[in-house]
């Protein structure tokens, strides 16, 4: 029994060339379209040879023989690594920063230069050592915004050829060596320790100042209240004085009154039938006169009550002694408040308006002087008001004797 041939391989081959086809369709669409992100844009080669940016959105490119490369238009950030540097001063320090770059022409930044951010950041990391070993260590942790803007423009020019630009450069830490950093800590407490002497000291003068200044105000008090205690008790004084001089002649007048009595009586038991009556008969009657009916003692009951004439009370300031306390009080009150703005004004290192005691008391003198009579305070009385009527009657006395 003979087969013949069966056909089989046309029934496989269609459809494998089918799928074959379709894979190849796929895989061309795919490579024809290229989809660029709203952020970033895409250099396209053909055959290795530049050709266009691609924009953001969906391009169509050759398939197979192409390549993209992207880069992002947004800004970055490069961390520039610890460099370590020594000071104009011959100080070693490290430091580190941060760049922020923006690529602002894709074209340039793919054809100028190999690694865009790897350029930046070891351009950064040369120029930050150039920039602070170029200053002094005071500099160096001082004038953070300085070092900032020279490395900026010191990576301006280099950058702008690449299509790149520096936005900003910012150093996060300068850190001096330990022993640097131990010598600057002592410098630090010793200007601490200057700074708290001095105002202790401060302190300590201003506190002088208001102890001397409290006990300047004390002492004029003081000052006019023994001013007020002196002008009370040479007030008292004087009335004393008065008083006793009145009382003084009151007596003498009745010792005359009574010996001239004494007197007339001898002379009337007398055997002889002329006398001899002295001058002052009519004065010493009339005295007598006075003794008998009494009038004497109605007078001198005003001594009692205080009451003095008109020139005697002018003489010894009685109306005047509550205007003239009056005016003492007045000058020795001191407003509180005052007070304790001049303290204040102490406590800030100002002046005061506190015047001299001295001043105080010749102020308050001068007023004293303005308001009452001058004799005030003096304790000394006239002689015409305390024995005048006294040496009068000394020659009558006199006199009766003979």
């Amino acid at each position: 029994m003979a087969f013949g041939p069966v056909p089989l391989q046309p029934a496989f081959g269609i459809p494998t060339v089918g799928i074959l086809v379709l894979l190849l369709a796929i895989v061309t669409v795919y490579q024809m379209v290229e989809i660029v992100d709203a952020y970033e844009k895409k250099a396209l080669t053909v055959f290795g040879e530049y050709r266009k940016l691609l924009q953001p959105g969906i391009s169509f490119i050759p398939p197979f023989v192409s390549r993209t490369y992207a880069f992002d238009m947004r800004t970055q950030t490069l961390d520039v690594p610890r460099q370590e540097a020594i000071t104009r001063d011959n100080s070693p320090v490290t430091a580190d920063a941060v760049v922020y770059i923006k690529v602002m022409d894709a074209k340039k930044a793919f054809l100028e230069v190999d690694d865009y951010k790897r350029a930046v950041s070891n351009l950064a990391q040369t120029t930050l050592r150039a920039v602070i070993g170029d200053m002094e260590l005071d500099d160096t942790l001082n004038k953070r915004q300085e070092i900032n803007g020279r490395i900026r423009r010191e990576l301006d020019e280099p950058t702008d050829e690449w299509g790149v630009r520096v936005e900003s450069v910012e150093v996060r830490e300068v850190n001096p060596s330990k022993d640097v950093q131990q010598a600057m800590e002592q410098q630090t407490s010793a200007e601490r320790r200057r700074r708290a002497m001095i105002l202790e000291a401060q302190g300590e003068r201003r506190s002088a100042v208001e102890q001397a200044e409290g006990e300047k105000q004390s002492n004029i008090i003081r000052a006019q209240g023994e001013k007020q205690s002196q002008i009370l008790e040479a007030q008292g004084d004087a009335i004393s004085t008065v008083l006793r001089a009145k009382s003084a002649e009151s007596m003498g007048e009745r010792a005359i009154i009574e010996k001239g009595m004494e007197s007339l009586e001898t002379i009337g038991q007398g055997e002889s039938t002329t006398f001899v009556l002295p001058q002052e008969l009519t004065s010493l009657l009339g005295r007598y006169g006075r003794q008998l009916t009494d009038s004497d003692v109605q007078e001198s009951a005003g001594l009692d009550s205080l009451e003095f004439d008109a020139e005697t009370r002018e003489l010894l300031g009685l109306d005047n002694i509550e205007e003239i306390l009056g005016q003492i009080d007045a000058a020795t009150e001191m407003d509180v408040e005052e007070l304790e703005q001049e303290a204040e004004a102490i406590k800030r290192g100002a002046g005061t308006d506190i015047k001299d005691a001295d001043d105080v008391i010749t102020e308050v003198d001068e007023e004293t002087t303005m308001s009452g009579p001058e004799d005030v305070g003096d304790g000394t009385v006239p002689p015409e008001d305390s024995d005048g009527e006294s040496e009068e009657a000394e020659p009558a006395v006199e006199k009766e004797r003979e």
